[in-house]
């Protein structure tokens, strides 16, 4: 068991690469635990947090990264001023924490390389953090319950097994940096258009195929990584399409002729069905749709150098083949033209 060395005004410990197993601090007067507010524990042989830690109550910064720990202690809970929380690469998983974690006043917290298979609803109500990563974990999802951490910056998930992204991230609205890279991402949901403090966006080595056309709304992104997707290395035109029921035609018809109505002429439920109708983006077509339309992608300029499959919504297949018997068709030079030159500092595609 590793003894504390002597100190006279050490704000920060570092106890980093000792080989400890344990650690006493019993022998610390009162005035030099007050002291310590950064405390440095990693590349080490510790399989539990050492108690004597956790009655460092000045403690702000506590890194533990590099061991063998499995679970955290109750006591841990003493640390009402810790606010930055760093333990990657270690056996934590779901399971490791105290219930009362949520209370805990941290605003940074990394515990990337460890055994979480989901995120621990602990960490879900804590609103005060500002940074979250759980990179290199094996998460198959990501729970609707993010979007509670309403002063979160930076959420870092990168190197997991994740397969969707819920529209519910779309409710950070103070995010500046989201990685999801190296996940089994197939899609985006275009509600992320309302992260307008979105800065940096990494969405590499997933299986994108196509990006809504809703990204150009991120009027802050400085970078966007795309590598290793199958949007860079080829392009993918799905024209599937289901023919509209009778009551879509009957729909598109009054919606296109602009038919007055109102809840005196049509039961309610119709009437909710006639004000879902989307307007085809086509500039040269004016009709809408309900819930048949044309899956079409098309490229659009970045920067002036990358072209990136986006994807629109088209009423019908008649609809799309001015695009695409044509690249250079006016509605999608007009597209091109309206992202501006600086929109995107970086687009990362190899």
């Amino acid at each position: 068991m590793a003894r504390f060395p002597s100190i006279d005004d050490c704000a920060v410990l570092h106890l980093s690469r000792l080989q400890l197993d344990d650690l006493n601090l019993e022998h610390l007067t009162d005035s030099k635990r007050q002291q310590i507010h950064q405390l440095h524990l990693t590349n080490n042989r510790l399989s539990f947090l050492p108690p004597s830690v956790c009655f460092l109550f000045n403690l702000e910064y506590l890194d533990i990264s590099n061991n063998t720990l499995t679970a955290l202690p109750d006591d841990i809970m003493r640390l009402t001023n810790l606010k930055t929380f760093v333990a990657k690469n270690n056996f934590l998983d779901e399971s490791s924490f105290p219930k009362e974690f949520e209370r805990m006043p941290v605003e940074n917290l990394n515990l990337s390389g460890n055994r979480f298979e989901d995120i621990p609803m602990q960490f879900l109500k804590m609103t005060t953090l500002q940074s979250l990563s759980l990179g290199g974990n094996r998460l198959k999802n990501i729970p609707a319950e993010i979007e509670n951490l309403t002063s979160l910056e930076m959420l870092y998930l990168g190197g997991n097994l994740i397969s969707s992204i819920p529209p519910e991230v779309a409710n950070l609205t103070s995010l500046r940096y989201l990685v999801l890279c190296d996940n089994r991402i197939q899609s985006i949901p275009p509600q992320l258009n309302k992260l307008h403090s979105l800065l940096s966006l990494s969405l590499h080595n997933n299986l994108l195929t196509f990006l809504p056309r809703e990204i150009l709304s991120l009027v802050h992104l400085q970078e966007l990584s795309l590598r290793g997707n199958p949007l860079v290395v080829r392009f993918i035109k799905d024209m599937t399409y289901d023919p509209p029921s009778l009551m879509e035609l009957a729909g598109r018809t009054v919606k296109s002729h602009n038919l007055s109505f109102s809840l005196s002429d049509l039961p309610s439920n119709l009437v909710h069905y006639l004000n879902l109708a989307s307007e085809c983006p086509n500039p040269k077509c004016a009709g809408v749709y309900f819930d048949s339309c044309v899956r079409h992608i098309k490229f659009v300029d970045f920067c002036g150098k990358y072209r990136l499959p986006l994807m629109h919504y088209l009423c019908s297949p008649q609809c799309s083949s001015p695009c695409s018997s044509n690249p250079q068709s006016d509605a999608e030079s007009e597209d091109e033209n309206s992202v501006p030159p600086d929109r995107l500092q970086r687009v990362l595609l190899g």
